[in-house]
Formats: structure tokens, sequence, C-alpha cells
């Protein structure tokens, strides 16, 4: 190959990369100045690597300015001005406002009210705007797809003018097989309990294939304690079936918090308890079912033994089944053992109703009876109410809202006289998030014990930790009280928080004729660890006649391990 031909295929090859590497602008005008701005106001792009995509450019620019009314939009002339500038010439007409869409008799016009348009009782027709007629089909698309047929489709044709300001179109609508839920299958964690799959998430075989309501059923496993969502579901469609994929995990949700400890009592030479116990076991058995146990003996010489066990879904059913013995004894003076049974209907996510019956048995260990100590035995049925709203998403404060409200209806028997009780209990908490480092706290706990005579082994206990603060455990006593704490919380970061307590209460004791108030003050700080939820709180209790000492500050420590 001589000199001058490598020279000229190496000029060749530079002035082809050169083509290749300059870009191609667009500009596209319409009929007169006032089109030109229209254009422009759609934002098209005008760079371009190639003529072919100048082209497809174009296309699509007439494509939505037809969405926009301009459905006469053509493109005129294409002209090359210079090597990289390119003119385009659109005639876009006028632009048309409305659009009327005729429907057959099979067409269900309750869809319509998912549309904002212009329709009329005994036409075939509804009228909108052009520029909302592609939202608008997408949402009618959307409906019908939530009635069971997911791969349905929308056409509109026979597109006609009917004047400058109003066009006409054929509603299509080709439709496949409605879809319905034939198998759901969870995975990740397959020991997932089918009851919540059926009553809680309400997901059922046969039931009208919808994705957007499966989704927001899916959601709801945010307000279980012992499972998350792993990822959105999935759906497998075959020819004769559908089948819907849950992705799920189980999540550690036992508690354990306190310390026990025993010794030989000098006097009796038995074996007895001293300290404090919380156990709370959640799903262990696949069932989602709950049990707790506490044990508390407190410096005042009490000790309370508590058990219950909370099995929703009880055989599959919606109803649930709730059991518990609660023993409270009194040093020497008097031992109540409280048994009850509650059936429970989960309304749905976060709201239960429940009836029961409750049975107290009443033992006076003195060695003789009085006008207000003796032994007696009470039975009541009771109504329970719950709200619970869960933002388990924050592992330090993972219950954002709770209520609850129970009354019982009875009476009371002992040897002396048989008395109508009622009895109301109400406890309730919430979170106020004021922002995500700032947040108040509020509790509401009070009792109602109504009854012609009192005994003093059936009257409210209250006053501690998880009721005044300030005060020893169960050192009050009351037929009627109300306690409100109050705290508010700083987030130091995701793990460490601080909390001011200040808390106020009112009781009656109708035995000892007796009215007080009540107040807590002081501070206190919880700290998440890998073992668990540390909380130390430093608080002083007062009373309406009593003046603030610091030698009855209580200083209360818990660490909640969960596993």
């Amino acid at each position: 190959m001589t000199f001058i031909r490598r020279f000229i295929i190496i000029q060749l090859l530079i002035f082809s990369n050169q083509s290749h590497s300059q870009n191609l602008d667009l500009k596209v005008v319409g009929e007169n100045n006032n089109k030109t701005t229209i254009i422009d106001s759609t934002g098209y792009t005008n760079s371009f690597e190639n003529y072919k995509d100048i082209e497809s450019e174009l296309n699509t620019l007439r494509r939505k300015l037809a969405r926009l009314g301009y459905i006469d939009t053509t493109i005129d002339t294409i002209i090359r001005q210079n090597d990289t500038l390119f003119k385009a010439q659109l005639y876009i007409g006028v632009k048309i406002n409305r659009i009327r869409i005729n429907y057959d008799s099979n067409f269900n016009t309750e869809l319509l009210k998912f549309v904002n348009h212009d329709y009329k009782n005994n036409e075939n027709f509804f009228e909108l705007d052009v520029s909302r007629l592609e939202s608008s089909l997408e949402e009618l698309n959307s409906k019908i797809a939530e009635q069971g047929d997911p791969f349905s489709t929308l056409q509109l044709i026979n597109i006609t003018k009917l004047n400058s300001d109003l066009i006409s179109a054929d509603l299509n609508i080709k439709s496949n097989q409605k879809r319905r839920i034939d198998k759901i299958v969870v995975k990740g964690y397959e020991k997932f309990p089918q009851s919540y799959v059926k009553r809680f998430m309400k997901l059922r075989t046969g039931k009208t294939f919808n994705l957007n309501e499966i989704k927001e059923k899916v959601e709801l496993l945010e307000d279980l304690r012992f499972a998350n969502k792993i990822r959105d579901p999935e759906v497998l469609f075959t020819k004769d079936s559908t089948t819907l994929y849950l992705y799920v995990e189980k999540t550690r949700t036992n508690n354990f918090d306190g310390f026990l400890g025993f010794g030989t009592n000098e006097n009796t030479n038995k074996i007895e308890f001293d300290g404090y116990l919380d156990l709370r076991l959640i799903n262990n058995l696949n069932f989602g079912e709950t049990l707790n146990l506490f044990y508390k003996s407190d410096e005042i010489d009490q000790q309370t033994f508590r058990v219950d066990a909370d099995l929703p879904y009880l055989f599959g059913s919606p109803l649930g089944l709730q059991v518990g013995l609660n023993i409270f004894r009194k040093d020497t003076t008097f031992s109540n053992a409280k048994q009850y049974a509650k059936i429970n209907y989960q309304i749905n996510a976060q709201h239960r109703i429940g009836a029961g019956i409750t049975s107290t048995n009443s033992t006076n260990l003195l060695d003789t009876d009085t006008n207000i100590l003796n032994d007696y035995t009470s039975n009541y049925y009771t109504l329970n109410y719950n709200y619970t709203k869960p933002q388990f998403y924050d592992p330090l404060f993972p219950v954002n809202f709770w209520f609850d409200l129970s009354s019982g209806f009875g009476d009371r028997e002992n040897d002396s006289s048989n008395e109508n009780q009622t009895v109301f209990n109400l406890d309730t908490y919430k979170i106020f998030n004021l922002n995500s480092k700032n947040s108040i706290y509020t509790r509401l706990n009070g009792a109602l014990l109504t009854s012609d005579n009192y005994l003093d082994n059936e009257l409210f206990r209250f006053g501690g930790i998880n009721s005044i603060r300030g005060f020893e455990e169960n050192s009050l006593v009351a037929n009627l009280y109300g306690v409100l704490n109050t705290e508010y919380r700083y987030r130091l970061s995701n793990s460490i928080y601080v909390h001011s307590v200040l808390d106020a209460a009112y009781f009656e004791n109708r035995i000892t004729d007796t009215k007080e108030k009540l107040f807590g003050f002081g501070f206190g700080l919880g700290l998440l660890t890998n073992a668990g939820l540390f909380r130390l709180n430093y608080s002083s209790g007062k009373s309406e006649n009593r003046q603030f000492r610091l030698s009855d500050s209580k200083v209360h420590v818990s660490l909640t391990a969960t596993f």
C-alpha cells in the first residue's frame, strides 16, 4: 500500500469518527409564535446522537401534544439547516378540551365514581377533560384489575370530532378470565400461624385477586411482635391457578426482666423467695400465643404471683381464649386468689373486644374476723375493649397508643352479707412524637369499685414503678384512684434517651374516710444494649399534706432482655 493511499484512509477514519461524535440539534416550531410557545412548554429534548433519535423524539412530542388536546398534531417538514441543526415544522391545530367516551351495556358505571367526569343518568357515555384522559383511563383500568382481572386493557376506538371543542370515542375493554387466589405460600417462616393469614390479615383462598388490597393487608405484619415482612408479596399466574407468595421472618420477642433470691425464714424454717421476675413468652409454639409469668416480693412484705395465657384464633376460629391466675399475699394479714377466663374477638389488627368471668377467693390470715377484714368470695361477669397502635420499628418505644377499658358486674359474698358490686378499670397511654428526638409520654391509669360497704382485702393497691413513682410498691389502698404519669423524653441516639418524671394521683378510701392527692417527681434514662433495654428511674413522692423529702426518694433499676 502506497503512502498516499494510507494517508487517505487515515483521513477518512478521522473524519468518520468526528462525524459520529458530533451531536445533532433539533428546533421545533409551530404554525405561529403562539403555537411554538406551546410546543416549547412541553420540554422536548433538543440534542441527539443520530437522526433516528430525532424522529423518535418528534413522534413522542406529537403524542404529548395530543394528550394535551391538540389531537390534529402532524409533522409537516423536517429540514436540515446545516451539519448539526435540524428544524421541524409542526401543525398542532386547535386545542380540543373535552372528550365524550361511549360505553356498552356491560360497563360497570360504579367505576366512574373514581374519575372526575360529567355523567348523566340514562346516557351511555361520560365526558371529561382531555388533559385528564390518560390518568382517568389508568384509574379505571386499575379498578377493573382490583375486581379480579389484572390483565384487562382499555382502548379508545372510533375517534371522531363532534365540534371544535369536543371529540368522541368508544371505550373498548378487553377482559380476561377473572382471577381468584388459589393458594397462599409463606416463605422464610414456613411455620407462620395460618390462623393469622386467614383471620388477622384476612387473606383466604377463593377470594377475588386484588393486588393493592393484598399489599395493604400484608402491611399488617408490621403490627405483629413475632413476625416481620421481608419483602413485598409476589404472585405466580399460570393458566389455571393463582399462587400468592408471602415473605415473612420470625423475630425474637420473648422478654425477661428481674432478679430472684431465696432463703430460709428464721421463725418458720421455711424457704421464702424474694425479688422480682417478669417473663413473657410469645409465639414459641408458632400459634401466636402469649404466656406471662410475674412474681414480686417487695419491701413491705407483700408477694404477688401472676400467670396468664392468651391463645388467639382458637382452633382457627376468630375467637381467642385468655385465662389467668393472680395470687396476692399481704404479710400475715390476708391472701387473695383471683381466677379469670375471657373470650376475645379480634375485630381487626388494632381493635379487640372480650367477655368473661372472674372469681376471687380471699382468706383472712388473722386469728379473728373484723368488719373490714374477713373471708369472702366474689364473682363477676366482665366486658373488655382494647385498642393497640404499635410502632415496632422503634425498639425503645414499640407501642405508640394503648387503650384498655374493662368492667365487671357481680357480687361479693361473706359470712355477714351478700353485696352487689361493680368494678371499672382503665389503663391507657399515648406517645406524642414531636420530632425525631423529642416526644411526650402520657399515661392514665385508674379503677373504681362501687359497693354498699367495703373490706380492706378487696380494695385496690397501687403505687410504685408501674403506678405513681416515688412511693413504695402497692403501699396505697383505695376503692377509687386515678394516676396520671407524664414524661418528656429526649432521644440522645437511637439507643439512649433521658426523660423527666412528673406524676399526679388522686385516691379515695371509704374505710378510712380518706381523700388525698399525691405527686411524684424525678428523672430517668433508658439504654438499649445487646442484653436488652436497661432503665433507671430516680423519683421522690409527696402527698398533699407532706413536704417533699429527699430521704423518701426511690431508685428503680430494670433490665428487660429479649431472646
